[in-house]
């Protein structure tokens, strides 16, 4: 699983790094020490997501202890994205409030930093993380497939925005258009417009997936004007 995780890294990161520069000439010149380095830390956090991911796959195939399923029939079809849905926000809430956490100065001093000092943040930076903090993230998923029906489709779907968000957010442009950006779909969700804006300013724009939680408690501070 560790393996697994680190070539989803290396993929979907290289990807977006490869692109970068053909899209974006000039965006990363300079960055190599950086992304070296966040290189290392990344994979250092896929060793640590590949535990309890390696646990629950386990878990499933020989125990039957968790709640991951492969007919798509054993619950209605309308179910299957409910699911997907489910994980997502449940993760979002997690991520939300343990990234706010992250921010308390004595835990961005010993765990946070590592992901900060990524400035500005690259296509590699998604996993660059202190250990204690890939273990707050590396639990989630793992932990719901225990609580939540879901089909195994609609897990990897869920693995897969995961991957994909956390890359595009950090790459340092804006991938999709202004009018998704500004629309009230993307009024909702977080894009690299939103989430480079929390890496100029620290204290704002904490989720992952959705604004839901920045709008309600009032960290939402819009988009970047580097963007713009």
């Amino acid at each position: 699983m560790t393996l697994i995780v680190a070539l989803r890294y290396l993929a979907s990161s290289g990807l977006f790094a490869w692109l970068t520069p053909r899209l974006r000439p000039g965006q990363y010149d300079g960055l190599e020490p950086q992304i070296l380095r966040e290189i290392r830390w990344s994979l250092a956090s896929a060793a640590i997501y590949g535990i309890p991911a390696g646990l629950a796959f386990w878990s499933w195939r020989h125990l039957g202890w968790t709640q991951m399923y492969l007919d798509p029939l054993e619950y209605p079809l309308w179910y299957l994205p409910l699911s997907a849905m489910i994980c997502l926000f449940v993760h979002d809430t997690w991520f939300y409030w343990t990234h706010r956490a992250m921010h308390w100065p004595p835990l961005f001093r010993l765990a946070h930093s590592v992901h900060h000092d990524s400035r500005p943040p690259t296509a590699w930076t998604a996993m660059s993380f202190h250990p204690i903090e890939a273990v707050t993230g590396a639990v989630v998923i793992p932990t719901l497939i225990f609580l939540v029906p879901i089909h195994m489709g609609m897990l990897g779907l869920v693995l897969a925005i995961m991957t994909v968000m956390g890359v595009t957010n950090h790459m340092g442009w804006e991938m999709f258009p202004r009018w998704f950006v500004h629309s009230r779909f993307g009024n909702w969700v977080i894009t690299a417009s939103h989430h480079e804006r929390h890496h100029e300013e620290y204290r704002c724009n904490y989720g992952l997936y959705f604004r839901f939680w920045d709008k309600l408690c009032g960290t939402d501070r819009g988009l970047t004007q580097k963007f713009a």
